[in-house]
């Protein structure tokens, strides 16, 4: 993906890169309804992040043994942490492409550094060391993500369709997806009764 690659070789990052969006009660596009979104990369040219409290049908020994990581007897076998490794809706696009945010205590050569805490891996060799048990200490994995062209996100947030916080490890990592959406707009002191459905301008 462009704006992953252009991440790695350009220096700094964007103002939104390590931040919650929280989907306004509004929200028009059905698939992001109360969603939760960590913004991965954002630029000039566009944003990608994964939405992190909707889940897959998909179990993680499942996709092991789908991609050929092993087979079905190994994937019984696997650790209780693997074997109910919760795989979430990153987004609509490219669906079928896995990616792992993770805690930077685990890194690989193909590791995208998020932030000073978080890093993002989209290859395999992190699915074999999560199984084996010699993944991260903190890791979400998501199929597909959610992108924007350029000047897109900063335009839907202008309209009062996202909400944005600084993320915290704590709050994306939890295991507790249901309430995700609640106890991060609780967070940062909103309640859902008190927001309003229409932009402001000053």
């Amino acid at each position: 993906m462009d704006l992953l690659r252009h991440k790695k070789t350009a220096a700094g990052r964007g103002f939104l890169d390590d931040q919650f969006l929280i989907a306004m009660p509004g929200m028009k596009d059905d698939r992001f309804t109360r969603s939760v979104i960590y913004v991965c990369a954002h630029s000039d040219e566009g944003a990608m992040g994964l939405i992190i409290n909707q889940t897959q049908q998909m179990l993680f020994p499942d996709l092991l043994v789908q991609l050929g990581i092993m087979n079905e007897q190994e994937a019984i076998r696997l650790p209780a942490q693997a074997r109910d490794f919760v795989v979430r809706n990153g987004g609509p696009v490219d669906r079928s492409r896995g990616f792992v945010l993770h805690s930077g205590d685990y890194r690989v050569e193909s590791s995208l550094t998020v932030s000073d805490d978080i890093c993002l891996t989209a290859t395999v060799d992190i699915l074999r060391a999560i199984s084996s048990g010699r993944g991260p200490r903190h890791a979400l994995m998501a199929l597909g993500y959610s992108g924007w062209g350029a000047g897109q996100l900063e335009t839907e947030i202008a309209e009062n369709g996202w909400l944005t916080c600084p993320a915290s490890p704590e709050l994306l990592f939890d295991a507790d997806i249901e309430r995700k959406y609640d106890r991060i707009l609780a967070s940062i002191g909103i309640d859902l009764a008190h927001l309003s459905l229409a932009a402001g301008h000053a």
